[in-house]
């Protein structure tokens, strides 16, 4: 108890920390969002969860949250870190450089969302003030869910990837006039109209940050030359935190908010030298930070609500979603995406953002909003970033459903392909099939692809590069693609069963063509060679004994007895596995 006294929120401290140490490296193994977790934890763990019934269950007050306000000064430091990382990304060479899209293709997202979401609230009898600053805060959309589903699909750098980053982009810079605008909505008496109101604040947060981000770019590089030449870590990282809460303090003295100084902190440093060292300096400071808002963000969702309200609650959450869902995809084909493409963004970025917990939290401290109508937007938010990464999979779904039939139609619609002969045909067009297909190229031989994935299909042929959509097993594709006058088939798929499958189906068709297929390893390559592969090349195997012959002719082992040991021992491992 002393110890307690003496460390205030020390079981808070230790039990997110106990958190951090095993929930993390769960969810990485799960492939879960930590955001999600972080989330769901604080739901399952805060005082409307779990730590509801410590009164009755005495033991569960050791392992939950009984009060949000145990963890609240530090979840704010999670939104000053998670404010100065945004501002670091936000260079202005790269807003310029996707200037078309950030401020098109964005500002257009958020007007329309923010206008559209405006209406509906005061149909639902809310004040003008409250309805404006909720329109605004649910026309974003959770930046770090939606890059990391990016990150992990492997789509940033596709025409979707740079979309929806420049929204997001957008969404990152509207935050800097929101929080502008609420500070003052909240310091105003009521003397003043809401168009003056709102004029005061474009006018005083552009001075205010025009004043520190200009000051604070003729200080901020030549102390870090100083600190950095130095080459003090210790100096280093204290100048870092230096300059995202002192920025940020500023901000607040000014009557703005500390989250708007931490991005101008971010967006100063982003324009030095010494960026990327900040970046990673901060990065574990971040990741906890960040965890411990999203945790105190799932303490104050009240799933009470959702039993008090079982029918408004979830219509709120597919209302919010089809609403901005519906205006993305429109806003996306007319920047020129595809029908499948615009649809899967649409869902992609149709959830709640973690700023609409900052800005809706902000509300509620000045009373600019009802605190029953802030706390179901919380929930409502909260649930739709739960929801977003199977509602992305469901967009994902629908989108590539969109791209098969538009391939199918452009490939089954035409004849290029009628009078080819003495061509090689590559089964699976992924990374191994670019790098034959770009070889074949360099030395004039014809080729053609087969792939399964539209999108990849859709991005090829756009570059020009003859590949279709289709199934490599069916005899009727590889008649129409002239199987019978090609020279050889190489098989890339990774997929086990995709490759024997493609293998067989091309033997029947075409029972004395050469087939050169690729395997993960010697088990695959012994199945591949009894579905009928006439060359089987194993992955692992065959990197080993790249790495084994270089050693080899280190030793002064003369290459052709390499190339012979290299061989043998080649046919031994695959024999291996059929005995």
């Amino acid at each position: 108890m002393e110890a307690h006294a003496a460390f205030p929120f020390l079981k808070e401290t230790i039990l997110f920390l106990a958190l951090s140490g095993i929930l993390i490296p769960l969810l990485a193994r799960l492939r879960i969002n930590p955001v999600l977790g972080f989330l769901a934890v604080g739901t399952l763990l805060g005082p409307y969860g779990l730590a509801s019934f410590s009164e009755t269950t005495p033991w569960l007050s050791y392992v939950t949250f009984s009060r949000q306000d145990d963890v609240e000064t530090l979840a704010e430091l999670g939104v000053i870190f998670l404010m100065f990382m945004i501002g670091l990304e936000m260079s202005i060479d790269r807003l310029w450089s996707m200037r078309k899209l950030v401020f098109g293709l964005g500002s257009m997202q958020v007007g329309i969302t923010a206008l559209v979401i405006v209406v509906v609230a005061v149909g639902f009898e809310h004040g003008t003030e409250a309805s404006v600053v909720l329109g605004l805060a649910l026309a974003f959309s959770s930046t770090a869910i939606v890059m990391q589903l990016l990150i992990q699909r492997r789509e940033l750098g596709t025409p979707l990837g740079q979309a929806a980053f420049a929204i997001l982009l957008l969404q990152d810079l509207a935050v800097v006039p929101l929080l502008v605008l609420i500070s003052i909505l909240g310091a105003n008496d009521g003397g003043g109209s809401f168009g003056m109101l709102l004029g005061t604040a474009a006018v005083k947060g552009l001075v205010t940050v025009g004043v520190i981000y200009l000051v604070g770019r003729r200080v901020v590089r030549p102390v870090f030359h100083q600190i950095a030449a130095n080459r003090q870590p210790d100096t280093f990282m204290a100048l870092t935190l230096l300059s995202t809460l002192g920025v940020a303090a500023l901000t607040w003295a000014a009557g703005l908010s500390m989250a708007l100084g931490a991005l101008l902190a971010g967006l100063i440093i982003a324009e030095t030298e010494f960026r990327h060292e900040v970046e990673v300096t901060i990065e574990p400071f971040k990741g906890l930070l960040m965890g411990l808002f999203f945790l105190s963000v799932g303490m104050g969702i009240d799933l009470r609500a959702l039993v008090a309200e079982p029918l408004w609650t979830p219509l709120s959450v597919v209302g919010l979603i089809l609403i901005k869902g519906a205006i993305i995809f429109f806003l996306l084909r007319a920047f020129g995406l595809t029908w499948g493409r615009a649809a899967e963004g649409g869902l992609l970025l149709g959830q709640g953002s973690e700023f609409a917990f900052i800005v809706i939290g902000l509300a509620l401290s000045f009373n600019v909003l009802p605190r029953d109508t802030g706390q179901f937007m919380l929930l409502v938010v909260g649930l739709s970033m739960l929801a977003a990464p199977l509602v992305a999979r469901l967009g994902s779904l629908i989108g590539a459903h969109f791209e098969r039939r538009q391939v199918q139609r452009e490939t089954l619609d035409t004849d290029e392909f009628g009078e080819m002969r003495g061509h090689v045909i590559i089964a699976g067009y992924g990374r191994v099939g670019q790098m034959v297909g770009q070889l074949l190229a360099e030395q004039g031989v014809p080729h053609l692809a087969i792939e399964s994935d539209a999108k990849l299909v859709a991005r090829q042929r756009k570059d020009g590069v003859p590949v279709i959509y289709g199934d490599a097993s069916r005899p009727e594709l590889l008649r129409r693609l002239r199987l019978d006058r090609a020279q050889a088939v190489v098989l890339t798929m990774d997929h086990v069963a995709a490759a024997i499958h493609a293998v067989k189906g091309v033997r029947q068709t075409m029972p004395h063509i050469r087939i050169i297929a690729r395997a993960r390893d010697e088990k695959h390559a012994l199945a591949l060679r009894e579905a009928g592969a006439s060359s089987v090349v194993p992955e692992t195997l065959e990197s080993s004994l790249k790495l084994a012959g270089s050693v080899l002719e280190t030793l002064g082992v003369p290459s052709d007895a390499a190339a012979r040991l290299l061989e043998q021992e080649r046919e031994r491992r695959i024999t291996a596995f059929r005995d």
